[in-house]
């Protein structure tokens, strides 16, 4: 079977390898289509806090596919059935899990990071970190599930959203994008901030998706923040950016008495000075990975509507040329793609 292997930094090539084989607590998936996110060029990329990671191995862990065979012990799935997996595997025994926070297990594994992934044609996986899709999810939708689980966590979580805020999402990635969907879901005034070289593929997305956007080359953030919140800052900010400057420039544009929620790992250390927040009681939180719960709020929004991945998946990316979607990616001249392996 085809695989997507890393051999190394910005280093990925197509081989062949075996199909794995089930044991007794196993399913079988075969793998419809698997996305490309953030996370997956940082390690595309061997950059640091990414050092860990094997090579080579088969990258890819946001997919979705359809049950093909099933172990003697797994009783709650068939074959046939569309499933996704929860690609960060916790221990179930640390106090993080025992304490209902599982997406911060001490000793949490990640498939395609730790182990070989989904950017392959089959995979084996254990019942409990599967979810059956929705009936009316084609898989090329599903394969976002995972994405829009972080953003799902990030907003209905872990952030105080509600209906009406003003609200700022810093980044356009493949996270800011689906951030700023399910907040425009709940009916907050959502801007969505990014840099010239967003401006040919990933701010035109939004603009389809009937969110304000604002390009910070060309444009001042501190005049539309007045405009665009009456001079009071936003209610809440998202900062999805992955870097240093996402942070400090949120804790400018958000109001006093507002919220941050900080989604992006930046790779270097911020000098943010935390006096101001103190004394405008601004609540600094952050969100990491997802849990089930939000798997499910995931294939709910897309089951119903909210969320509509028809405008955000870009399949016209081959499994025989993974650079050219990883280079793509980087350049941000898309925003998900996502390899299809089968028909």
């Amino acid at each position: 079977m085809k695989a997507i292997v890393q051999t190394g930094p910005e280093a990925v090539e197509v081989q062949q390898r075996e199909r794995p084989v089930p044991n007794s607590e196993e399913v079988l998936v075969r793998v419809h289509a698997a996305g490309l996110c953030g996370s997956d060029a940082h390690a595309y990329r061997y950059e640091g806090g990414y050092e860990w990671i094997p090579i080579p191995r088969v990258m890819g862990h946001e997919y979705a596919g359809v049950v093909e065979g099933v172990g003697d012990d797994v009783e709650d799935f068939e074959v046939g059935e569309k499933v996704v997996e929860e690609p960060i595997h916790d221990c179930g025994h640390c106090f993080q899990c025992k304490n209902g926070q599982p997406n911060v297990c001490q000793n949490f594994s990640i498939t395609g990071m730790h182990r070989d992934g989904a950017y392959t044609e089959y995979v084996t996986v254990r019942p409990e970190h599967l979810h059956a899709v929705p009936a009316d999810v084609p898989l090329a939708h599903a394969a976002i599930t995972e994405p829009t689980s972080i953003a799902a966590r990030a907003v209905l979580d872990r952030s105080v959203t509600t209906p009406g805020d003003n609200v700022l999402v810093e980044g356009p990635g493949p996270i800011g994008v689906l951030t700023a969907c399910i907040a425009d879901s709940l009916g907050a005034n959502v801007l969505v901030s990014g840099l010239g070289r967003d401006t040919d593929y990933r701010l035109p997305l939004l603009e389809e998706l009937g969110i304000a956007t604002l390009n910070l080359d060309d444009a001042d953030l501190e005049a539309e923040t007045e405009s665009f919140t009456d001079g009071l800052g936003f209610d809440v900010v998202f900062d999805t950016t992955g870097h240093k400057s996402g942070v400090e420039t949120a804790a400018e544009r958000v109001r006093k008495g507002g919220q941050i929620v900080v989604v992006g790992l930046p790779g270097e250390e911020s000098a943010l000075f935390l006096t101001p927040l103190v004394r405008s009681e601004v609540d600094l939180n952050t969100s990491y990975g997802s849990t089930w719960r939000n798997f499910e709020q995931a294939l709910r929004l897309m089951d119903n509507g909210a969320i509509d991945p028809a405008a955000i998946v870009d399949d016209s990316y081959s499994v025989d040329d993974p650079t050219g979607a990883f280079e793509a990616f980087l350049d941000s001249e898309t925003c998900k793609p996502v390899f299809t392996f089968a028909e």
